[in-house]
Order: C-alpha cells, then sequence, then structure tokens
C-alpha cells in the first residue's frame, strides 16, 4: 500500500495566533488517526479542513464561504494557516473514538469484529462413486440409466463408469442368492424373537380366559387313578409273556419250518 505523503506548506506564514492544541478541543473536532489524512474543524468557520505539514502544522488556507464557485467574493478565514500541535495519546483517542462509534450504532447494524464465511456445500459425487447400499435392483436400474445416456457404452464396450457400474451389477448378481438367505434366516430370527417376547403375553391371556376357579375346580375332581395302570398317562399294565405257551411255541416251530423250505429255492 503507497504511503500517504503529508500535504505541502506552501507558505511560512502564520495567523500570528498561538498554537491550537488538540488537548484544549472536543475529541470529535479533530482526526489524527494514522492511516488517514489530518483534518479538522476550523475553530472561526466550523468547517472542516485539512492540516497541512509534517513536522510543522498548519490549518489549510480557506475561504469563509464555500460558494466561491458561485460569484460570491472570496474572503480567507481567520482559522487559515493555523497553528496546530498534537499534545494528545492519539493511541488512546483512536481508541475512545472507535467505541463511542461502536456505541452509537444501532444495535442491527452492529457487526461482529471477525466474520464467519459460510463454506460452500462440496459437489455431489457420482451415481458410480456413492457409497450407499446396492441392491440387486437399484444396481441393474443405475447401470442401466448410464448406458442410456453415455455415448461411450455401446456394444460389449464401456467408459470408466459404465465398467463398473457393470462389475458391480455381476457382483451383486453373484452375492443375490446367498443374500436372500441372509434375509430369509434374519426374518425367520425376528419371528422366533418376537414370538418369544409374546409369548408371556399370550399365556397370560389364556390364563384369563380358560384360568382362575373353573381349572380349579377341574382339577379337584380329578379320578383316581385306576388300579394295575403304570401311570396316568400309560394306562394299565400291558402282559409280556403269551397267555398260551404251547400254542405260542408250535407257532413259532412252524414258522420256522416255512423259512427252512423257502430258503434253498432262494
Amino acid at each position: 500500500m503507497p504511503r500517504k505523503r503529508p500535504g505541502r506548506i506552501r507558505t511560512k506564514n502564520t495567523n500570528r495566533r498561538e498554537a491550537l492544541k488538540l488537548s484544549n478541543m472536543a475529541p470529535e473536532d479533530y482526526n489524527v488517526r494514522p492511516d488517514e489524512a489530518k483534518s479538522i474543524a476550523c475553530p472561526d468557520c466550523r468547517s472542516w479542513r485539512r492540516i497541512m505539514g509534517d513536522t510543522v502544522l498548519k490549518v489549510r488556507e480557506h475561504c469563509v464561504s464555500d460558494k466561491v464557485t458561485e460569484g460570491e467574493k472570496h474572503v480567507t478565514c481567520p482559522g487559515s494557516d493555523q497553528l496546530v500541535v498534537i499534545d494528545i495519546d492519539v493511541r488512546r483517542w483512536q481508541a475512545r473514538q472507535d467505541r463511542l462509534l461502536r456505541d452509537a450504532m444501532p444495535q442491527e447494524n452492529r457487526r461482529a469484529a471477525r466474520q464467519f464465511y459460510k463454506p460452500l456445500p462440496a459437489p455431489a459425487a457420482p451415481v458410480s462413486r456413492i457409497t450407499a447400499e446396492v441392491t440387486l435392483m437399484t444396481a441393474r436400474q443405475s447401470y442401466l440409466a448410464h448406458r442410456e445416456g453415455c455415448m461411450r457404452c455401446v456394444g460389449g464396450q464401456h467408459c470408466t463408469d459404465g465398467g463398473f457400474l457393470a462389475r458391480r451389477y455381476v457382483l451383486v448378481l453373484s452375492q443375490e442368492p446367498a443374500r436372500r438367505e441372509d434375509r430369509a434366516e434374519r426374518e425367520r430370527q425376528e419371528r422366533r424373537t418376537e414370538r418369544w417376547q409374546t409369548a408371556p403375553a399370550i399365556r397370560r391371556a389364556q390364563w384369563a380366559k380358560h384360568g382362575g376357579e373353573a381349572v380349579e375346580a377341574a382339577n379337584n375332581r380329578c379320578a383316581e387313578r385306576i388300579p394295575g395302570s403304570v401311570s396316568e398317562f400309560r394306562g394299565l399294565q400291558l402282559p409280556l409273556a403269551p397267555q398260551n405257551v404251547e400254542a405260542h411255541d408250535r407257532r413259532q416251530t412252524d414258522l420256522g419250518k416255512q423259512y427252512a423250505r423257502k430258503s434253498p429255492a432262494a
């Protein structure tokens, strides 16, 4: 940034008044910021004029009226060439002026000292680069959509994205039987878990419907066990030996002879 050169003093004359000290003026009647041109409100005509010079500071020579171009007579202001002495702490004055400006500004017009810019959204990834759950239908639809819109995918030839989509479709197609089996097993496991979770509620509903005093009365009316039965589930005890042992032996002998006659023919 180029350095701003101070205005040149074209005359050594002054208005022969005592030097004007900034400490005796109102802080809002002058501007001595380091990065701006120094200026001051003339005590005589109350118009803002530039402070000229580098070491010896003077108020720039000016006219009383600003309408000389409109035909008024040029009359030099008595405050022209007034010596100015900067006897204040410029940094402290600047900090106080900035605070006053900030306090005087309406609240809706105030801005934060640090600006936060919203970052631009990243461009969307192409379909061939999206890492999402791929099913047989989505893989087939994406491949066919690319084939219809791509001019380089003709016949058995594919572009880079078309080849990637084709390989993904073939891979998903080969994995589809295992995926279906896993899906069926997962559904069976979910049904089993749901059945185990709902079983207590079903039993409570059955007990509320068929239980209570009726079940207790039916249990009290149970008949005694039948004499000679092994248990109430198996019933009576069955005989293990034949009633007629001789007839059983004869029958077994005849069956043995019949099997002996059939054996040579076989």
